[in-house]
């Protein structure tokens, strides 16, 4: 599992039917892919690890607080992309991406753990075209990847 996690000032998802989602307020945007082999058992450590993530900076400007910390939003979109293989030619390969049937349960799934944790403010939809509209607030953009963070032991390193 991987989330490409970019702190903002605000965020929101437009869909291409022209729906959007509510906007966000300062906090979080979380691009969410999953892998073959990712289970359940990844979903709750890695929204704590998203949630509780020190990104926004104390008194000092020292990066030392977490989204739970600011009570800031949170907006998560589906990224199947995070498991593109670029290595050979031009063409992108999907192949380590998990299939769409699983990824979508275990995306809802997140989304749901998350919003335990957090204040979702929105989700993207699963499958949809969409265009993420953010400001980004740093910029501070992070990846986390299960597999580099001890969680999925036979995933290899990025």
């Amino acid at each position: 599992m991987r989330i490409l996690v970019q702190r903002v000032e605000s965020a929101f998802v437009r869909f291409q039917d022209g729906g959007e989602t509510p906007r966000s307020n300062a906090g979080l945007l979380a691009l969410v892919g999953f892998r073959q082999g990712d289970t359940e058992a990844l979903l709750e450590p890695m929204a704590k690890k998203l949630v509780e993530l020190r990104v926004f900076s104390d008194d000092a400007g020292k990066m030392n607080r977490s989204l739970a910390d600011t009570t800031g939003d949170l907006v998560l979109v589906s990224q199947f992309t995070l498991y593109a293989d670029c290595r050979k030619g031009r063409r992108p390969s999907f192949s380590e991406a998990l299939d769409p049937v699983q990824a979508e349960r275990l995306y809802a799934r997140f989304v749901e753990i998350c919003g335990h944790q957090a204040r979702v403010v929105a989700s993207g939809r699963f499958g949809a075209m969409m265009s993420v509209h953010l400001v980004n607030d740093g910029p501070v953009t992070l990846l986390l990847d299960s597999g580099e963070l001890g969680m999925a032991p036979n995933a290899p390193a990025v």
